[in-house]
Protein backbone atom coordinates (compact mmCIF):
# COMPACT_ATOMS: atom_id res chain seq x y z
CA UNK A 1 0.00 0.00 0.00
CA UNK A 2 1.34 3.66 -1.03
CA UNK A 3 0.59 5.86 1.93
CA UNK A 4 1.91 9.00 0.31
CA UNK A 5 -1.01 8.22 -2.45
CA UNK A 6 -3.43 7.77 0.79
CA UNK A 7 -2.17 10.88 2.30
CA UNK A 8 -2.76 12.59 -0.81
CA UNK A 9 -6.05 11.38 -1.79
CA UNK A 10 -7.49 12.23 2.45
CA UNK A 11 -5.62 15.63 2.38
CA UNK A 12 -8.85 16.78 -0.05
CA UNK A 13 -11.38 15.76 2.33
CA UNK A 14 -9.87 19.52 4.11
CA UNK A 15 -11.59 21.02 1.21
CA UNK A 16 -15.25 19.57 1.99
CA UNK A 17 -17.83 22.18 2.19
CA UNK A 18 -18.19 21.59 5.47
CA UNK A 19 -14.59 21.22 6.69
CA UNK A 20 -13.43 24.43 4.69
CA UNK A 21 -15.43 26.78 6.51
CA UNK A 22 -12.83 25.59 9.90
CA UNK A 23 -9.61 25.08 7.95
CA UNK A 24 -10.30 29.06 7.23
CA UNK A 25 -11.12 29.42 10.46
CA UNK A 26 -7.93 28.50 11.86
CA UNK A 27 -5.77 30.52 9.46
CA UNK A 28 -6.89 33.50 11.36
CA UNK A 29 -5.98 32.16 15.10
CA UNK A 30 -3.39 34.50 16.73
CA UNK A 31 -0.35 34.04 16.95
CA UNK A 32 0.85 34.10 20.85
CA UNK A 33 3.13 32.93 23.78
CA UNK A 34 1.59 30.29 25.47
CA UNK A 35 2.25 28.05 28.56
CA UNK A 36 0.36 24.48 28.63
CA UNK A 37 -0.37 22.99 31.57
CA UNK A 38 -0.85 18.85 31.11
CA UNK A 39 -3.12 17.92 33.84
CA UNK A 40 -6.70 16.37 34.04
CA UNK A 41 -7.85 19.18 31.66
CA UNK A 42 -5.46 20.39 28.86
CA UNK A 43 -5.04 23.95 30.03
CA UNK A 44 -3.15 26.82 27.96
CA UNK A 45 -2.51 30.44 29.61
CA UNK A 46 -0.88 33.48 28.06
CA UNK A 47 0.08 36.92 28.99
CA UNK A 48 -1.41 38.34 25.71
CA UNK A 49 -4.51 39.78 25.25
CA UNK A 50 -6.56 37.09 23.25
CA UNK A 51 -10.13 37.80 21.93
CA UNK A 52 -12.10 34.52 23.37
CA UNK A 53 -15.64 35.77 21.78
CA UNK A 54 -13.93 34.91 18.73
CA UNK A 55 -11.95 32.00 19.68
CA UNK A 56 -15.15 30.21 21.47
CA UNK A 57 -16.58 30.66 17.85
CA UNK A 58 -14.23 29.09 16.16
CA UNK A 59 -14.10 26.14 18.57
CA UNK A 60 -18.56 26.00 18.46
CA UNK A 61 -17.67 25.68 14.27
CA UNK A 62 -16.10 22.08 15.52
CA UNK A 63 -18.59 20.87 17.34
CA UNK A 64 -19.30 18.36 18.75
CA UNK A 65 -16.16 17.66 20.81
CA UNK A 66 -16.42 14.46 22.08
CA UNK A 67 -12.71 13.86 24.01
CA UNK A 68 -11.30 16.43 26.83
CA UNK A 69 -11.68 18.49 28.33
CA UNK A 70 -9.65 21.56 27.34
CA UNK A 71 -9.04 25.07 28.47
CA UNK A 72 -8.24 27.80 26.25
CA UNK A 73 -6.95 30.98 28.20
CA UNK A 74 -10.70 30.96 30.28
CA UNK A 75 -12.55 29.00 27.57
CA UNK A 76 -13.60 26.23 29.01
CA UNK A 77 -14.56 23.02 26.76
CA UNK A 78 -16.69 20.56 28.20
CA UNK A 79 -16.54 17.84 26.16
CA UNK A 80 -19.00 14.74 26.34
CA UNK A 81 -16.17 12.42 27.73
CA UNK A 82 -14.18 13.10 30.92
CA UNK A 83 -11.35 11.41 28.95
CA UNK A 84 -9.03 12.55 31.87
CA UNK A 85 -10.90 9.61 34.03
CA UNK A 86 -9.72 6.86 31.21
CA UNK A 87 -6.31 8.23 31.15
CA UNK A 88 -5.79 8.52 34.37
CA UNK A 89 -7.04 4.66 34.87
CA UNK A 90 -4.34 3.57 32.51
CA UNK A 91 -1.97 6.18 33.78
CA UNK A 92 -0.01 3.77 36.67
CA UNK A 93 0.35 0.74 34.01
CA UNK A 94 2.86 2.31 31.48
CA UNK A 95 5.86 4.39 30.65
CA UNK A 96 6.13 5.68 27.55
CA UNK A 97 9.51 8.38 28.14
CA UNK A 98 11.52 8.53 25.16
CA UNK A 99 8.95 5.51 23.29
CA UNK A 100 7.29 6.01 19.97
CA UNK A 101 4.05 5.70 20.86
CA UNK A 102 0.55 5.77 18.42
CA UNK A 103 -2.72 6.60 19.38
CA UNK A 104 -5.19 4.17 17.08
CA UNK A 105 -8.83 6.89 16.58
CA UNK A 106 -6.99 9.74 18.55
CA UNK A 107 -9.61 11.73 17.87
CA UNK A 108 -8.93 15.27 18.90
CA UNK A 109 -5.73 14.42 20.66
CA UNK A 110 -6.57 14.64 23.93
CA UNK A 111 -4.43 11.67 25.07
CA UNK A 112 -1.54 12.66 22.79
CA UNK A 113 -0.80 16.14 24.80
CA UNK A 114 -1.12 14.38 27.76
CA UNK A 115 1.02 11.41 26.70
CA UNK A 116 3.56 14.81 26.23
CA UNK A 117 3.98 14.81 30.24
CA UNK A 118 6.04 11.36 29.75
CA UNK A 119 8.14 12.75 27.66
CA UNK A 120 8.27 10.62 24.41
CA UNK A 121 10.19 10.32 21.34
CA UNK A 122 7.49 10.62 19.04
CA UNK A 123 3.82 10.84 19.00
CA UNK A 124 1.74 9.65 16.22
CA UNK A 125 -1.98 9.96 15.83
CA UNK A 126 -4.21 7.84 13.67
CA UNK A 127 -7.92 9.15 13.18
CA UNK A 128 -9.12 9.93 9.59
CA UNK A 129 -11.71 12.12 10.52
CA UNK A 130 -11.35 15.54 8.93
CA UNK A 131 -13.25 16.83 11.94
CA UNK A 132 -10.90 15.39 14.67
CA UNK A 133 -7.84 16.87 13.03
CA UNK A 134 -9.64 20.39 13.00
CA UNK A 135 -10.04 20.51 16.45
CA UNK A 136 -6.55 19.03 17.17
CA UNK A 137 -4.66 21.50 15.13
CA UNK A 138 -6.44 24.19 17.02
CA UNK A 139 -5.73 23.04 20.25
CA UNK A 140 -2.03 22.05 18.83
CA UNK A 141 -1.97 26.18 17.25
CA UNK A 142 -1.41 27.01 20.75
CA UNK A 143 0.49 24.04 22.06
CA UNK A 144 3.36 23.97 18.85
CA UNK A 145 3.76 20.25 20.05
CA UNK A 146 5.61 17.83 17.35
CA UNK A 147 2.61 15.25 17.34
CA UNK A 148 2.24 13.85 14.03
CA UNK A 149 -1.53 13.69 12.91
CA UNK A 150 -2.45 11.31 9.98
CA UNK A 151 -5.38 10.60 8.55
CA UNK A 152 -5.16 6.67 8.71
CA UNK A 153 -6.87 4.04 9.93
CA UNK A 154 -5.65 0.98 11.46
CA UNK A 155 -6.26 -0.49 8.46
CA UNK A 156 -2.76 2.08 7.28
CA UNK A 157 -0.53 0.74 10.25
CA UNK A 158 1.14 -2.30 9.13
CA UNK A 159 2.07 -0.32 5.54
CA UNK A 160 3.38 2.77 8.20
CA UNK A 161 7.08 3.88 7.95
CA UNK A 162 7.92 3.25 11.65
CA UNK A 163 7.17 0.54 14.17
CA UNK A 164 6.20 1.70 17.31
CA UNK A 165 6.81 0.89 21.15
CA UNK A 166 3.60 1.68 23.06
CA UNK A 167 0.16 1.69 21.39
CA UNK A 168 -2.98 2.90 22.37
CA UNK A 169 -6.69 2.07 20.71
CA UNK A 170 -9.15 2.96 23.09
CA UNK A 171 -12.40 2.31 21.56
CA UNK A 172 -11.91 1.49 18.55
CA UNK A 173 -12.49 -2.74 18.60
CA UNK A 174 -16.13 -2.81 18.89
CA UNK A 175 -16.58 -0.98 15.73
CA UNK A 176 -14.70 -3.28 13.18
CA UNK A 177 -16.72 -5.90 11.81
CA UNK A 178 -13.04 -7.91 11.90
CA UNK A 179 -11.45 -7.89 15.88
CA UNK A 180 -9.37 -10.18 14.79
CA UNK A 181 -7.95 -8.59 11.65
CA UNK A 182 -7.96 -5.68 13.09
CA UNK A 183 -5.76 -7.31 16.10
CA UNK A 184 -3.84 -8.42 13.26
CA UNK A 185 -3.23 -4.59 12.08
CA UNK A 186 -2.06 -3.66 15.44
CA UNK A 187 0.32 -6.23 16.02
CA UNK A 188 1.88 -5.64 12.90
CA UNK A 189 3.08 -1.92 14.04
CA UNK A 190 4.54 -3.19 17.45
CA UNK A 191 8.34 -2.54 17.46
CA UNK A 192 9.86 -5.85 18.73
CA UNK A 193 9.56 -5.60 22.52
CA UNK A 194 6.32 -3.34 22.38
CA UNK A 195 2.68 -3.27 24.01
CA UNK A 196 -0.40 -2.22 23.09
CA UNK A 197 -3.19 -1.29 25.97
CA UNK A 198 -6.66 -0.93 24.40
CA UNK A 199 -10.04 -1.07 25.91
CA UNK A 200 -13.52 -2.06 24.73
CA UNK A 201 -16.98 -2.79 25.44
CA UNK A 202 -17.40 -6.25 26.89
CA UNK A 203 -20.23 -8.18 29.22
CA UNK A 204 -19.63 -10.42 31.62
CA UNK A 205 -19.22 -14.50 31.54
CA UNK A 206 -16.78 -16.64 32.08
CA UNK A 207 -17.13 -18.31 28.74
CA UNK A 208 -15.83 -17.06 25.45
CA UNK A 209 -18.69 -15.45 24.05
CA UNK A 210 -19.37 -12.50 22.49
CA UNK A 211 -22.75 -10.13 21.86
CA UNK A 212 -23.47 -9.66 18.06
CA UNK A 213 -26.19 -6.69 18.17
CA UNK A 214 -28.90 -6.84 14.99
CA UNK A 215 -28.98 -3.20 14.90
CA UNK A 216 -27.27 -0.73 17.52
CA UNK A 217 -25.90 -1.31 20.34
CA UNK A 218 -26.24 1.83 23.01
CA UNK A 219 -28.00 3.61 19.97
CA UNK A 220 -24.83 3.22 18.16
CA UNK A 221 -25.21 1.22 15.22
CA UNK A 222 -21.18 0.27 14.49
CA UNK A 223 -21.06 -1.80 17.02
CA UNK A 224 -20.52 -5.42 15.58
CA UNK A 225 -18.94 -7.72 18.86
CA UNK A 226 -19.15 -7.34 22.44
CA UNK A 227 -17.19 -9.79 24.07
CA UNK A 228 -16.78 -11.48 27.83
CA UNK A 229 -13.10 -11.17 28.37
CA UNK A 230 -12.40 -14.81 27.27
CA UNK A 231 -12.89 -13.85 24.10
CA UNK A 232 -11.49 -11.18 23.96
CA UNK A 233 -8.24 -12.53 25.10
CA UNK A 234 -8.88 -15.57 22.65
CA UNK A 235 -9.56 -13.11 19.79
CA UNK A 236 -6.04 -11.65 21.19
CA UNK A 237 -3.88 -15.25 20.73
CA UNK A 238 -5.68 -15.90 17.37
CA UNK A 239 -4.23 -12.56 16.49
CA UNK A 240 -0.92 -13.74 17.94
CA UNK A 241 -0.55 -12.17 21.33
CA UNK A 242 1.34 -14.30 23.70
CA UNK A 243 0.78 -11.97 26.93
CA UNK A 244 -2.82 -10.87 27.65
CA UNK A 245 -3.21 -8.66 31.26
CA UNK A 246 -6.39 -7.46 31.60
CA UNK A 247 -5.88 -4.26 33.90
CA UNK A 248 -9.78 -4.32 34.84
CA UNK A 249 -12.77 -3.31 34.25
CA UNK A 250 -15.18 0.00 34.32
CA UNK A 251 -18.90 0.62 34.08
CA UNK A 252 -20.06 3.53 32.30
CA UNK A 253 -21.51 6.41 34.42
CA UNK A 254 -22.87 9.89 33.64
CA UNK A 255 -19.65 11.02 35.59
CA UNK A 256 -17.94 9.91 32.77
CA UNK A 257 -19.87 10.46 30.04
CA UNK A 258 -22.93 13.26 29.76
CA UNK A 259 -24.64 15.92 27.56
CA UNK A 260 -23.00 19.08 27.43
CA UNK A 261 -23.29 21.77 25.63
CA UNK A 262 -20.31 21.34 23.39
CA UNK A 263 -22.15 18.26 21.47
CA UNK A 264 -25.66 19.28 21.27
CA UNK A 265 -26.76 15.60 20.71
CA UNK A 266 -27.49 12.88 23.14
CA UNK A 267 -25.54 11.15 25.12
CA UNK A 268 -24.97 7.88 27.79
CA UNK A 269 -28.85 9.06 29.70
CA UNK A 270 -30.61 8.53 26.22
CA UNK A 271 -29.11 5.61 25.54
CA UNK A 272 -30.02 3.67 28.72
CA UNK A 273 -33.29 1.90 29.15
CA UNK A 274 -34.82 4.65 31.44
CA UNK A 275 -36.82 2.23 33.28
CA UNK A 276 -33.31 0.35 33.89
CA UNK A 277 -30.09 1.66 33.90
CA UNK A 278 -28.67 -1.88 33.54
CA UNK A 279 -29.78 -2.43 30.28
CA UNK A 280 -29.48 -0.75 27.18
CA UNK A 281 -32.48 1.59 25.43
CA UNK A 282 -32.26 -2.14 22.98
CA UNK A 283 -32.20 -4.18 26.10
CA UNK A 284 -28.64 -5.28 25.72
CA UNK A 285 -26.30 -5.03 29.21
CA UNK A 286 -25.41 -1.27 29.59
CA UNK A 287 -21.38 -0.22 28.44
CA UNK A 288 -18.87 -1.78 30.27
CA UNK A 289 -15.33 -1.77 29.61
CA UNK A 290 -12.73 -3.58 29.50
CA UNK A 291 -8.79 -2.66 29.22
CA UNK A 292 -6.10 -5.01 28.94
CA UNK A 293 -2.69 -4.54 28.01
CA UNK A 294 -0.94 -7.14 25.06
CA UNK A 295 2.11 -7.99 24.16
CA UNK A 296 3.79 -10.22 21.47
CA UNK A 297 6.55 -12.67 22.52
Amino acid sequence: MDLNTVRQERSKWMTWKNIAPLREALQKLPKIESTVELGNTVKLTTKERIDLEELEHTARLMMPWRKGPFDLFGLFIDTEWRSDLKYNFLRPHFNLAGKKVADIGCNNGYYMFRFLEDAPAKVVGFDPSALFQSQFDLINHFVKSDIVYELLGVEHLPYYEEKFDVIFCLGVLYHRSDPVAMLKALAQGLAEGGEIYLDTFIIDGDEPYALCPSGSYSKITNVYFVPTLKALENWCIRAGFTSVEVLGTVLTTSDEQRKTDWIESQSLEDFLDPADSSKTIEGYPAPKRGYIRIKRG
